[in-house]
């Protein structure tokens, strides 16, 4: 068998640091020659500059995603006699979205394959969220996830490291070289990884604001844009909603007590703001999964969505009724004065959950369940001074002082507050 290799990676850096096009054979033999470790990290990171400053042309960010998907296995959800319906989001403060909505799209009979991630930074990550619960595992085989999403009709688990293992190394890189933010390579990783996952229906959450990955609106429409496009172009039914990630979602940010805050909605009840996200992706996950007219309400009313809930936690081990953990520590946060609470910057909050446990700085640390913010009020309400605006809790107090440093002008107390836009900005489809 012969070793020479059929292109020459620096001629490839060079084309796109000139602003060239790269062809599709280029792109399948680079991402193999990665996945093999012919390709140097180095080269790899080079390449991942210049797309980032130059782009890249919607056929190559197809044949991009396409190649990383062929680095790995594809899962098939054929054998399932229900049609299938995921969804994605770019990651914010308070987004515990997942947790409702999987288990109340399958209150209709569509099965949500929900591969989730860990959290990094001050964007928390589902699996972390869920772990909080007594007995809860996140790795399952493909049998176990297939005959659970067959049962239960939903499932909220560890993706396999089978799935577009190029990603898994090329995302080790960008997060280092600074080349996170290259829309084409994020399009490529989320997607890569939910078109081999073989869902029929992906909806996407895209979004924008201070306490979003893409915190500039038209970046965050580009973004979903690129990756509806690539969705269409592989067979799957994509739209995407543009969301508004400048106020934290719910009141809840942490783990154990957003899995508290899920409960609510599942009940019946929990903050509006969260109970319209979840109800506006469900619709649109049931649309494309051909059930336009479905009761989400009266699912979430009646305690059908609270029923899968429950035996979706028990099937992965968990007891759904069992206690969550509760923090040591607790620092209340009062209003200084009277008036409308006007600003509440999602970041901020979001690196001072992080501050006190609530997330990780490294892929391989900890967090703490039970750290987290719990806010008493949102844009929009009126306070009185001496009155609760938010609680700190921790496992150490000596957490809170670095949490308040992250915390100092994120919010604002004036005499009116300035009227705030829906949460859903704008629907994308191909």
């Amino acid at each position: 068998m012969s070793s020479v290799e059929a292109f020459d990676v620096v001629d490839l850096i060079r084309t796109k640091r000139d602003r060239g096009e790269l062809s599709t054979p280029q792109i399948d033999w680079l991402i193999d020659a990665f996945t093999r470790g012919y390709v140097a990290d180095e080269q790899m990171s080079a390449l991942a500059m210049a797309i980032l400053l130059n782009g890249m042309e919607r056929r190559e960010i197809r044949d991009l995603t396409m190649a990383m998907i062929a680095s790995g296995e594809r899962m098939s959800f054929a054998s399932l006699d229900k049609p299938t319906s995921d969804k994605h989001s770019t990651g914010g403060v308070g987004d515990k979205i997942t947790l409702p909505l999987a288990p109340l799209v399958a209150v209709f009979g569509v099965a949500v394959p929900q591969l989730s991630g860990r959290g990094l930074g001050h964007t928390g990550g589902t699996l972390d969220k869920l772990e909080s619960i007594p007995g809860w595992r996140a790795a399952l085989t493909n049998d176990e996830m297939l005959a659970q999403l067959s049962d239960v009709g939903a499932v909220i688990c560890a993706a396999g490291s089978g799935l577009a293992p190029a990603d898994k190394r090329l995302y080790a890189l960008r997060d280092t070289t600074g080349t996170v933010e290259a829309i084409p390579l994020i399009a490529s990783s989320i997607m890569s990884k939910k078109i081999a996952e073989g869902t029929g229906a992906l909806v996407l959450d895209v979004k924008f604001g201070s306490g979003a990955f893409m915190q500039d609106y038209e970046r965050a429409e580009e973004l979903a844009r690129t990756m509806v496009a690539l969705g269409t172009d592989a067979g799957v039914a994509t739209t995407a909603l543009l969301t508004d990630m400048n106020v934290p979602l719910g009141l809840a940010i942490g783990n154990a007590n957003e899995v508290r805050e899920s409960v609510e909605v599942l009940a019946g009840g929990g903050p509006a703001d969260v109970v319209e996200l979840t109800l506006a992706l469900a619709r649109e996950m049931l649309t494309l999964a051909g059930q336009p007219d479905a009761d989400v309400e009266g699912a979430l009313a009646d305690g059908r969505a609270m029923d899968v809930w429950k035996r979706m936690i028990r099937a992965q081990d968990g007891d759904p009724d069992a206690p969550l953990p509760v923090a040591k520590e607790t620092h209340v946060v009062t209003a200084s004065r009277d008036g409308v609470l006007a600003t509440q910057e999602a970041l901020p909050f979001g690196i001072a959950a992080w501050r006190l446990g609530a997330g990780r700085a490294r892929q391989q640390d900890p967090v703490i369940h039970a750290a987290g913010i719990d806010l008493h009020a949102k844009p929009g309400d009126a306070v009185r001074a001496g009155q609760p605006l938010f609680t700190l809790s921790a496992d150490d107090a000596a957490r809170f002082p670095r949490a308040l440093e992250a915390l100092e002008g994120a919010y604002t107390i004036e005499d009116t507050a300035p009227p705030r836009g829906p949460i859903v900005r704008a629907r994308i489809e191909s």
